[in-house]
């Protein structure tokens, strides 16, 4: 994917608005011990031999990960049926291979000194470039990607999602345990990823694709960058796309979750992008600065829904669930529009871990159970992995 500026803006002039893709990411697990196999391209050959897998399953740069992607759906609801098959598919062949698959953002005691890179000269060049950053990254998330016509109007999209990217966090968290400890974090992945990678977390207001194309333009000429997929950043422009998307969320463990939380991602940027039509770039207000934004991603790395989120406008602290119930209220015509139910549940990933541990579960009693979980609500109760 390069760093053709023009050709990606050309792409987001001919970009349809509100098209949907998601992108779902795996750890690859022994069903028997729970530890991660680095069978990536084992899995990947043989999803070769499926055409729906053979172009939807994907690497991400471990080979104890697997991505499925649903591609370009017109609608949500088409999205969630595409993605529902490729699920059932992959979860059936990972079965009859001996392996199982896992859905939070973290693997509780992996470690990361054993991981592997999937051997390819792309994912060899991001070792050599990035060292322990790589070596390090053992997590899993969710992207969803939404379609915004006009290269303006989505770097102003992606502007105004950043005050929302700690709440999405917030609500995604599951990702408590790590080294086999309690890390007393919701979601230890956005330490790991978010804090560790270069051009990573959430990125400065461009205002304007000339701004950012100029930025991006640099990195280019310096030598930072020479494709777009080393720009990470929690909410970017897609340039392949021509896709707003949104990467900020942890796994989730439990299948009918992960499409709530899609769905809630996606009814903001479809909102987001209606107000911008309505009022413009600022509206009745200005982007919230990157410190307030920082402090409450680091609210709700910490606290989750547990916690309380900065409202900075006014000067006070709002209880995160009245914030997500104000967002909800917010996204309301987006969702009427485009037909997007969120039916999210009490407790969110981390919430149910910890409860768990502290009613006396094991850390491994809690990750066999996640694991369990996510082969029944991803695959359906019928599938579960083959001894070999």
């Amino acid at each position: 994917m390069s760093l053709d500026l023009d050709l990606a803006r050309e792409r987001f002039e001919s970009s349809t608005d509100f098209t949907i893709g998601l992108e779902e990411e795996f750890a690859i697990v022994d069903p028997a011990t729970l530890e991660l196999a680095h069978r990536f391209e084992d899995v990947y050959a043989a999803c070769q031999q499926d055409e729906l897998l053979a172009e939807s399953a994907a690497g991400e740069l471990i080979a104890s990960e697997v991505e499925i992607r649903s591609g370009r759906a017109e609608s949500f609801a088409e999205a969630m049926a595409l993605q529902q098959e490729r699920r059932r598919r992959l979860f059936e062949l990972v079965g009859g291979m001996g392996l199982d698959l896992a859905a939070m953002g973290t693997h509780p005691w992996a470690n990361y000194l054993d991981q592997r890179i999937i051997d390819t000269p792309h994912y060899n060049r991001l070792r050599q470039e990035l060292g322990w950053v790589a070596q390090r990254n053992n997590t899993w998330s969710l992207h969803v990607h939404m379609g915004i016509r006009g290269a303006d109007r989505a770097i102003a999209v992606c502007d105004w999602l950043r005050e929302l990217l700690p709440l999405l966090l917030a609500v995604s968290a599951n990702s408590p345990f790590l080294d086999r400890r309690d890390t007393g974090l919701q979601t230890v992945r956005t330490e790991i990823f978010t804090r560790t990678f270069p051009r990573c977390g959430v990125p400065s207001p461009f205002r304007d694709w000339g701004t950012y194309a100029d930025f991006i333009d640099t990195l280019q000429s310096v030598n930072s960058a020479v494709e777009s997929t080393q720009l990470w950043w929690s909410v970017r422009p897609h340039h392949s796309f021509g896709t707003v998307e949104v990467r900020i969320c942890d796994a989730q463990t439990r299948g009918d979750e992960s499409f709530a939380l899609a769905g809630l991602i996606a009814a903001c940027i479809a909102q987001t992008a209606l107000d911008y039509d309505e009022h413009g770039y600022e509206g009745a207000a200005v982007p919230l600065l990157d410190r307030e934004i920082e402090e409450n991603l680091w609210r709700a790395i910490r606290h989750g829904l547990d916690g309380c989120l900065v409202d900075f406008r006014r000067g006070v602290e709002v209880e995160a669930r009245k914030v997500l119930e104000g967002v909800l209220a917010w996204t309301e015509p987006a969702r009427a529009q485009l037909g997007i139910e969120v039916a999210l549940p009490e407790q969110n990933g981390a919430q149910r871990a910890r409860a768990a541990l502290a009613s006396g579960a094991s850390i491994e009693d809690v990750y066999r159970g996640a694991v369990a979980e996510t082969r029944r609500t991803y695959a359906g109760a019928g599938t579960t992995a083959k001894p070999l």
